[in-house]
């Protein structure tokens, strides 16, 4: 556990994680349909669009989608262990999510809505997390733990996926 629940990832370790995660998820940043989805989605993952976002007046689809993700996450990680909050080619963070939001507490550092840029939460083993894919507008969550917690809801928010284990869905 840290001693804040937020922190900044020292230099080195920043390399070491972004470097694992280009190498382990194939990562590929592109603004080039062709080249999406943009990582080698892992064989337990799950991917919806996140088109449904578009017309939310009040933003309680968003909300509601970025508390669900916040809590299969918290969930998933225990109550006394770290994730990774990355941002591509920005600031990053190591972060305790039981430390985080709430009142007095500080925010999640990034959302799982990829505002602008590749947002991704990882366990620090990397076994789950999830993708923000900005261009693409698809949100991806990976790992049997976070799918069993946080699926159906995510469903219910964003409607049926567009990709499971990196391959289409076709129409419902």
């Amino acid at each position: 556990m840290l001693g804040d629940p937020v922190v900044v990832l020292p230099e080195a370790e920043y390399r070491r994680v972004w470097d694992r995660f280009y190498e382990d998820f194939s990562f590929r940043p592109s603004t080039s349909t062709i080249k999406w989805p943009a990582i080698e989605e892992p064989v337990a993952s799950v991917t919806w669009s996140l088109a449904a976002l578009d017309d939310d007046p009040g933003d309680e689809r968003l909300d509601r989608l970025v508390a669900v993700v916040e809590q299969g996450l918290s969930y998933c990680v225990g109550p006394s262990s770290t994730l990774f909050a990355l941002d591509w080619q920005h600031t990053s963070y190591r972060f305790a999510p039981q430390g985080v939001g709430g009142p007095g507490r500080p925010a999640w550092p990034l959302s799982p809505y990829p505002d602008g840029d590749y947002f991704f939460f990882l366990a620090e083993d990397f076994r789950f997390g999830s993708f923000g894919h900005p261009w693409e507008g698809s949100l991806c969550l990976f790992g049997e733990e976070l799918l069993d917690v946080a699926a159906t809801e995510v469903d219910k928010v964003l409607g049926p996926p567009i990709r499971r284990s990196g391959k289409a869905v076709g129409p419902a």
